[in-house]
């Protein structure tokens, strides 16, 4: 399977398996009942595709204007700490709001989702993989970026 039909599979798979778990740790974690964990899990989901999306054009438009091409490690670290903290500085209000928290307890909240989400696409990126197999730019002869 490749291009877009990949794509929605797999943003359609990991989100979904994503806000299942995400209801039952926010649930566990805050105390909050189901239905609360699930409406914010489902909203975190959908900011975090939202932001994803916004801070890769952005970031890629930066990129684009950059002399030195490619993707150093210094780069993806940037990219890495631009990308979980924006989306920290979204999540972050609005668990406090919806779950009637101090923004102290919703940081921790939102950085146990981050050492969730940290294990969960390394294994849910193998998982799919073996699956339904390398997207093309990773199979053959392409090179790593």
């Amino acid at each position: 399977m490749q291009g877009i039909q990949r794509k929605v599979v797999y943003v359609g798979l990991y989100e979904g398996i994503a806000i299942l778990v995400t209801s039952i740790g926010l649930g566990a974690l805050s105390g909050a009942g189901a239905g609360k964990s699930t409406a914010l899990a489902v909203a975190s989901s959908v900011i975090a595709v939202l932001w994803n999306l916004a801070f890769n054009t952005l970031f890629e438009a930066w990129e684009a204007r950059q002399a030195v091409r490619g993707r150093s490690v210094a780069r993806r670290i940037a990219h890495a700490i631009g990308f979980e903290g924006g989306l920290a500085a979204i999540l972050v209000p609005l668990f406090a709001w919806w779950l009637d928290v101090g923004l102290w307890q919703a940081f921790l909240f939102d950085a146990a989702l981050l050492l969730f989400f940290l294990v969960y696409t390394f294994a849910f990126n193998w998982c799919f993989d073996r699956v339904f197999g390398l997207p093309a730019s990773a199979a053959g002869g392409a090179q790593p970026a």
